[in-house]
């Protein structure tokens, strides 16, 4: 599905936050969130209604007041958009110091409704009258617990919106190759919020990163431009999780000047065997850790999975491993939406392509 405007004296329509619905028994579209955001409100203003993957509406009169976030990366787009005071929880709150500066200090204020999952009956009882949710039909390394159903949600009183750019990603009917969905996922978050100027500011900034990052690399010849390799460490190593062409990664991936192994593979995520990684030999690997929560505790999460690979009798002969081609980028800001996923595309691209990306 390509979103839509409309505007004037009718709600404006947004594409890039999908309502309840996501999962595989709703709707009739054709699931193809690839292209959202190819168009954006200029002004903002009341009502607003977000579509999910297969068109449904739900409608905002005004902005929520109290704000429940599934994940830190939710979280972390509503205190960059200025509107995190409306924020009374959240689940898989960010570690201690890896949000920048004052980001960092207001998210410490969100109170943690749970360390991973938030608890259905805590979810329903917390009194937010908006659920924003990162996972949906996400693999989440084997599902997300017993999750409300929308009626529960309505009775709650709780309107269920998602960050479509991952959440429906496995619905996607084609690759993921540019980064439109998270900037409608903002531009939608923006509107709902009424935050929209300085969501079009973020937007602008992702933009013009990727911009100069593919005036640099972009005319690469496809045959040209090195394998990669996003190794999910915490995944787990016995059999390794590949991140698919539809998870926004692949996205990061291809606007950094290089080819992911396994964007051929269905859906988002799906486990490989460690002979399916030897058989495509990547020239680099990106190290992909989760957060730990402070830079030393993440530093020796790297150390432990460039360690694993280069004594594993499995992974030590690959071509990156012997030339030490390793990139230490976390998890969180190459597979979930956000605004960092731009700068990942820099950092990716100044490894790959040293003096070629300022």
């Amino acid at each position: 599905m390509r979103s839509r405007v409309w505007w004037g004296a009718t709600a404006v329509v947004l594409g890039g936050l999908l309502v309840a619905g996501c999962g595989d028994g709703g709707g009739s579209g054709d699931g193809d969130t690839a292209g959202a955001g190819a168009e954006q409100p200029a002004t903002g203003g009341y009502p607003v209604t977000v579509t999910d993957c297969a068109g449904a509406e739900t409608t905002f009169s005004k902005a929520p007041e109290r704000i429940v976030t599934s994940n830190a990366s939710s979280l972390e787009l509503l205190l960059r958009l200025g509107a995190g005071d409306k924020v009374l929880g959240t689940g898989f709150p960010p570690g201690k110091g890896t949000l920048p500066g004052e980001l960092d200090a207001r998210a410490r204020k969100v109170k943690v409704l749970a360390r991973s999952v938030i608890p259905k009956e805590k979810l329903l009882g917390s009194g937010a009258d908006v659920f924003i949710d990162t996972f949906a039909s996400m693999n989440m390394g084997g599902g997300i617990g017993d999750a409300p159903t929308e009626e529960e949600y309505k009775a709650a009183g709780i309107k269920h919106i998602y960050l479509k750019s991952t959440a429906c990603a496995a619905r996607n009917k084609r690759a993921l190759t540019e980064l439109s969905a998270v900037e409608a996922d903002i531009t939608s978050l923006g509107a709902v919020t009424g935050t929209s100027a300085k969501a079009k500011e973020l937007v602008d900034g992702m933009k013009e990163k990727v911009a100069a990052v593919q005036k640099a690399v972009g005319g690469t010849a496809e045959d040209e431009r090195p394998t990669y390799f996003f190794f999910d460490y915490d995944a787990g190593t016995k059999q390794p999780t590949a991140v698919c062409g539809r998870q926004v990664a692949n996205a990061v991936i291809t606007l950094a000047g290089a080819r992911n192994v396994f964007a051929d593979c269905d859906g988002d995520y799906q486990q490989v065997g460690w002979e399916d990684v030897i058989s495509r030999n990547p020239d680099w690997i990106q190290l992909g850790v989760r957060d730990r929560g402070s830079e030393a505790a993440n530093e020796k999460a790297f150390d432990e999975a460039r360690k694993w690979l280069e004594s594993n009798s499995a992974t030590k002969g690959l071509k990156a491993v012997k030339e030490g081609h390793f990139l230490r980028i976390g998890s969180e800001q190459t597979t979930i939406a956000g605004v960092e996923n731009a700068d990942t595309v820099q950092k990716i691209a100044k490894a790959l392509y040293p003096g070629k990306v300022g």
